[in-house]
Formats: structure tokens, sequence, C-alpha cells
């Protein structure tokens, strides 16, 4: 069974692994252009900018580790054209990822969440073992809500063109910040625009934070 929970962001557990391994862990942050496989060509579907760049500190699981691996070592002002399969990526769509879950799992004091649960929410879920998810609402029906766990690009093979604006060793207070983040929000992403979420950028561990390497 599902219930909603109010600790949002699975990334919020993730470890240092670049201090586990004793390496540095880097500042980067990069402009880019994601597109995906369209019906005619390919189809732009997130981006970023210079003024608002996607920044991050490797070694955290917060990108990608096929994006973090792409970019951890080019320089600054380095332009960058590469490919994430979906087996580095989100994996194939599976539909048992599709539940049908009972309405009474999304009321409130009695009433059902309609602030919150609606067609193309994406919702927090956790599961009896404490593991969590993020969940897409498809359908809200009299009895049962249909809510989708896949990442929205899983099946999709990803295409990245940008540029890298910076690549440094990380500072003692950049590190400290962003897991005060991660400890007290989840979200260590570094948006500029996250606004508190993250739900607009892809190519991060969505499936375990925000959604995204990039808040995702």
């Amino acid at each position: 069974m599902f219930r909603p929970f109010s600790i949002t962001f699975a990334t919020k557990t993730k470890h240092n692994k670049n201090y586990m391994e004793n390496k540095p862990n880097k500042y980067i942050a990069v402009q880019y252009h994601l597109y995906v496989d369209g019906d005619n060509g390919k189809e732009l579907v997130e981006e970023t900018s210079v003024a608002q760049p996607f920044h991050f500190i490797s070694g955290f699981g917060i990108a990608l580790d096929a994006f973090e691996d792409k970019v951890l070592n080019m320089e600054k002002g380095e332009e960058f054209d590469f490919s994430i399969p979906k087996e580095e990526a989100y994996g194939d769509y599976e539909l048992e990822h599709v539940l049908d879950l009972e309405r009474d799992v999304f009321t409130v004091n009695g009433h059902f969440d309609h602030s919150h649960i609606y067609p193309d929410a994406v919702i927090p879920l956790q599961n009896e073992d404490g593991n969590r998810f993020y969940g897409r609402v498809l359908e809200v029906g009299e009895e049962r809500v249909k809510v989708d766990l896949n990442h929205p690009l899983a099946g999709e093979t990803l295409y990245f063109t940008g540029k890298v604006l910076e690549n440094r060793k990380a500072t003692v207070e950049e590190i400290d910040a962003m897991i005060a983040r991660m400890t007290n929000d989840g979200c260590g992403c570094g948006c500029e625009d996250c606004d508190g979420g993250c739900e607009g950028h892809h190519h991060h561990e969505h499936g375990e934070g925000c959604g995204c390497g990039h808040c995702h």
C-alpha cells in the first residue's frame, strides 16, 4: 500500500561518494539543451541558460552518473555534444509501474486532497518498506487514482548539447551548504529557479530525488 509522505526528496539520504573514495568534489555549472527522439526528429524537452545554469557538486549522486562522468573532466568554456542511452538514464518504460491506488490513500482528515491530487500532478509516495517514489497522476476516478511511477524520460535516449561554465574544486563552504540543503529540504541540485521544487528538470536521479542530472 502506498501513502503520501511529508519528507519529499529521497536524495537527502545520499552519501558523498567522492569523500568515501578520497576524490575531490567539484563544483560544476553547465548550460545545456536536452533533446529526445520525436516523431519529426530531435525534440527539445529542457534547457538551461547562462543566467540560470544547472550547477551541482560532484560525488553526491545528484546528477545521473553518466552525465556527471561526461562533464567531470571538461574545462571551463568547453562545449559538449553527447548522448546517454536509456540504459544509463532512466531505463525502459515499465507498465507495471503504473498503479491504480485507492482514493483513501489521498484522503486527509476525511476529505480527498483535491488541491494536490489531479491529472498531471507530481506527487511523493512511500511504501510500507519506507521506499520513496515520485508519481505522476494520470487519472482521478470515483474510487481509484491511476499513478505513473515511471520517470518522465523513461525509455528515452537523452541528447545533450551545451557548454561548461565552471569546473573547479568545490569549497568546504559549498559542500556544507549543499549537504544542509539536502538534509533540510532534500534539494541539492542547485537550480537557480527551483523555488523549493525541482520538477522542471529531468536528468537527475529523479527516481530518488529532485527529477534530476538537473533539478530534476
